[in-house]
């Protein structure tokens, strides 16, 4: 079988439908395109042809080009990777060229077959870039269905001919949302915005129908045409002019200038603009081949996609049978607590939502009717659908309703005593083939375990804040958790759509071990001096979302001293103190952050955030001489990947996949890296410990170079080389 065939029918017209074997959307293929290409040439030269229809054997029509191939394809483009990459492209635009002027003479623009496209359902990627080439869109009346180009969410663009054609087709400016975004719609949206012709009960029958009484101008593409104009103008144009002055001001804005992508996405539109269609499509070529030999790109794939797609399928989970969760018991109804209950409850589980009285679990659950409520305001919930999910929490004081839960997760205070209370009396009640989970983000779960009746079913599960917009969820394993418990916490958050990582126990776990001293490295150099807006513009100009003092503000300053009490006492000879002097004393100042709209930055009434605050160099002084970008760059980064590396060493971390998913999901690490492991990998261990040493040599001990990395410094190897099939680290350092 293959991803394409074709039939004609007796009107005459060739449908060719795509229905990749075995999988349940189509995807393309270097394969395909072959194949695709020779129908099409066998429908054009058929005289009993008079039009072709191209749709699909599935419920949608496809789900772009196969990542795991774009992912590789620069280690098979050949010995000159550039050209191998470049002239694959142009063979692709060759076939959808075909397509698109579908037999007609070159100079007249006449006698051409007409070509349709129906879409029964989401089409995205290479799935919207073939209608794209066609003469007419017709898509199935699904509101489910998401139509778009969201290449740009994975490090790449629109490379096949998407960028050129929707800009032509729609004008600079209308066409950003969905080049330079990702933005996807539904089926009316897109017909609204031009993305689409026609929203049909039956896009097959409608398509059959329009190709057989189409005639010559209802084929030709404006850009075609002599006397096409761009929409919004060119950017010679006065309009055009304005448009593309503000496209570089917003992408180099939101991006900072670290996404390949992005960029060069912009100047095959600026470039491609200036010049004919053809010539445009070469443009476009080229600036794909740039981002493909982009090691950026390879790296946000296979983190962003195929990683991340491995571990919610379940890369990691112990071979036992399923744990799907029935009913879940929710200890605690704070705002953690409460967003747990609403996004399980919004993945249709059963829930127990338990506080010490009624109107604090009541509290807990309009915590999600909030969010429903936001979604009804935005018309993405209707009202039946938050009375279902409320209507599946049950907020209550009393603890024998967790009688029927098969898992609980306790979100009560972060406290070692609170929680020990908490467990021995929910276990008192619960039964015995239920799992124990306590949402942590410090306390050992071993240390936690010890006031349980049956630890091998005591697990961590780490939500992040807020749960209700946070991807990410990782799972801590104690000394005695077992099999059973880590696969119902998997099952879980696969359960709430989430990426779940497992590691082992270890005081702050992964996430935190790894974000806590890129804030303290942050704080440590306001305390040398350096400039607060430097530290924080440097931060962002290497990929962070947030600089660290920001990021302190967001977490509140008191809970840093709480962490930074807790640490000295669990480790009084190891602790280091460089930051107190400033998180002590903005505590002491009243500075606690954005909560009370007073901390690194300054905020007003409404919250909203404003400058960095002056008072601070009043304490601090900042320092004549101030460090160069990159030093301060590098400090921040290798603050960050050096724990990721310890932890792994450590045993903490047991697969780099989970290490850089967990990275970018879980604190926002400069995702055009693709990860702490990745970007190593990008930068070179010999490099890299080249600057740890010189990190250690001049700034302390913090930076001193992992065993496993001097070693891979030496041998010249890599860590997905050696790691990226999940293996760990332990043996080989």
């Amino acid at each position: 079988m293959t991803d394409f065939t074709m039939q004609t029918d007796a009107d005459g017209v060739a449908t060719i439908t795509w229905d990749v074997p075995g999988k349940s959307m189509n995807v393309m293929s270097l394969e395909a395109w072959p194949v695709l290409d020779g129908l099409i040439d066998d429908a054009l030269a058929d005289d009993a042809v008079k039009g072709i229809v191209i749709t699909s054997g599935k419920s949608s029509f496809a789900g772009g080009m196969d990542l795991n191939v774009i992912a590789k394809m620069k280690d098979s483009a050949g010995d000159d990777p550039a050209k191998g990459l470049f002239d694959g492209v142009m063979d692709c635009h060759r076939i959808l060229r075909k397509i698109e002027r579908a037999g007609m003479d070159p100079k007249t623009l006449k006698g051409g077959k007409p070509v349709a496209c129906a879409l029964p359902g989401t089409a995205l990627g290479i799935g919207f870039e073939i209608p794209l080439v066609c003469h007419r869109i017709f898509c199935a009346d699904d509101p489910k269905a998401k139509i778009g180009l969201p290449e740009i969410m994975v490090g790449i663009f629109p490379g096949l001919g998407g960028t050129t054609r929707l800009v032509r087709k729609m004008g600079a400016m209308a066409a950003s949302p969905f080049l330079l975004e990702g933005k996807l719609s539904d089926p009316r949206k897109a017909k609204a915005a031009g993305l689409i012709d026609e929203v049909v009960d039956d896009p097959l029958a409608a398509a059959k129908a329009w190709v057989l009484q189409a005639g010559d101008k209802d084929i030709v593409k404006p850009w075609d045409e002599k006397r096409y104009k761009m929409p919004g103008g060119a950017p010679y144009h006065p309009a055009g002019f304005m448009t593309f002055v503000g496209a570089s001001a917003m992408v180099n804005g939101k991006t900072k200038g670290v996404y390949p992508a992005a960029k060069a996405l912009l100047a095959a539109v600026y470039e491609g603009a200036l010049v004919p269609f053809d010539t445009a499509l070469k443009i476009e070529a080229r600036w794909f081949t740039h981002v493909l030999m982009n090691p950026s790109s390879a790296a946000m794939i296979r983190s962003l996609f195929i990683n991340k797609e491995a571990l919610e399928k379940g890369a990691n989970r112990p071979d036992v049978p399923d744990q799907t969760v029935r009913r879940v018991g929710i200890l605690g109804a704070g705002m953690m607590g409460g967003g747990i209950a609403y996004v399980a409850a919004n993945a249709g589980i059963d829930v127990v939502l338990i506080d010490r009285d009624q109107e604090a679990a009541d509290r807990g659950r309009s915590y999600g009717a909030g969010i429903l409520d936001k979604g009804i305001k935005r018309r993405k919930v209707t009202e039946e659908k938050k009375a279902e999910v409320l209507g599946r929490v049950q907020a209550t004081a009393d603890l024998d309703a967790l009688k029927e839960c098969d898992l609980i997760v306790e979100a009560v205070f972060e406290d070692v005593g609170v929680k020990a209370e908490m467990t021995k009396k929910v276990e008192a009640v619960i039964g015995s083939d239920a799992v124990f989970a306590t949402n942590t983000s410090t306390l050992p779960i071993t240390e936690l375990a010890k006031a349980s009746q049956r630890p091998e079913r005591f697990i961590g599960i780490h939500f992040f804040s807020p749960v209700d917009k946070m991807l990410l969820v990782e799972i801590i394993k104690g000394r005695e958790t077992g099999d059973v418990a880590v696969a119902k916490a998997l099952d879980f958050v696969r359960q709430i759509r989430k990426t779940p990582i497992v590691v082992n126990d270890a005081r702050f776990f992964y996430a935190n071990r790894c974000i806590i001293p890129y804030i303290n490295e942050g704080i440590r150099m306001v305390a040398e001096g350096v400039e607060p807006a430097l530290i924080e513009n440097a931060a962002k100009l290497v990929g962070m979302p947030l600089g660290p003092l920001q990021l302190t503000d967001e977490t509140s300053i008191d809970l840093g001293v709480k962490i930074a009490k807790a640490t000295k006492a669990a480790d009084p000879e190891g602790y280091d103190d460089a930051t107190d002097a400033v998180l002590f004393w903005m505590a002491d100042e009243g500075r606690l952050g954005r909560k009370a709209n007073a901390g690194f930055y300054e905020y007003d009434e409404a919250g909203k955030r404003g400058m960095l605050w002056d008072g601070l160099s009043a304490k601090f002084p900042v320092a004549e001489d101030q460090p160069d970008l990159h030093e301060v760059q590098n400090r921040l980064l290798f603050a960050q990947v050096l724990e990721a590396v310890r932890a792994f060493e450590d045993g903490v971390l047991t697969d780099i996949r989970e290490g850089d998913v967990g990275a970018i999901l879980g604190w926002g690490f400069a995702p055009w890296s693709g990860g702490p492991f990745s970007w190593l990998d990008m930068v070179g261990a010999p490099w890299a410990a080249e600057r740890t040493e010189d990190l250690a040599r001049r700034h302390g001990p913090r930076f001193a170079t992992p065993t496993l990395l001097a070693r891979m410094a030496r041998d010249g190897s890599t860590f997905y080389g050696a790691f990226g099939d999940g293996s760990a680290a332990r043996a080989a350092a």
